[in-house]
């Protein structure tokens, strides 16, 4: 992963290596934040059903959240000195998240976001020893936050299926 080209040196009290692990780890989370945005703004277009309403406006505001966190996580990505990815290739190589062939019926885009949404969870998890290592709090933090809004979003979509 090649740092940003600038000629000042960058001293936020974290080593290149651990910058690079980090900024590593928070590309594949960008990239299932990107592609769980696809994918829930993709249902809200063509979802159908007695639940459309509900499920229009709830993935409405499910994927404005999604596209504001796409940007935070890759301006920390920046921040640390490396370039945040931003093509759909990049993201298909970094994604733990599938893409979804056709239009599924509403309970199964229920079943398919919950999914995604715990996906992003078990990622921004897997960041942390390398994150708690470096003393970095302001990726914890952002992790923190991520998995807090992720888990809840789990949480009302299966509430949905009971």
């Amino acid at each position: 992963m090649p740092t940003q080209t600038s000629g000042m040196p960058i001293d936020l009290g974290i080593d290149l290596q651990k910058r690079q692990e980090i900024a590593e780890g928070l590309s594949r989370l960008l990239a299932d934040t990107y592609s769980l945005y696809l994918k829930t703004h993709n249902f809200h277009w063509n979802v159908t059903g007695p639940m459309f309403n509900t499920l229009h406006l709830m993935f409405e505001a499910q994927y404005t959240e999604l596209a504001l966190a796409v940007d935070l996580i890759a301006e920390r990505i920046r921040s640390l000195g490396f370039p945040a990815p931003g093509t759909y290739s990049e993201y298909a190589k970094l994604s733990s998240i599938d893409e979804t062939p056709g239009v599924p019926k509403a309970e199964e885009m229920i079943r398919l976001l919950v999914q995604g949404q715990e996906s992003v969870v078990r990622t921004a998890r897997s960041i942390f020893p390398i994150v708690d290592a470096a003393n970095d709090e302001p990726s914890a933090d952002l992790l923190t936050q991520r998995m807090q809004i992720h888990e809840k979003t789990a949480w009302m979509l299966r509430s949905l299926l009971e």
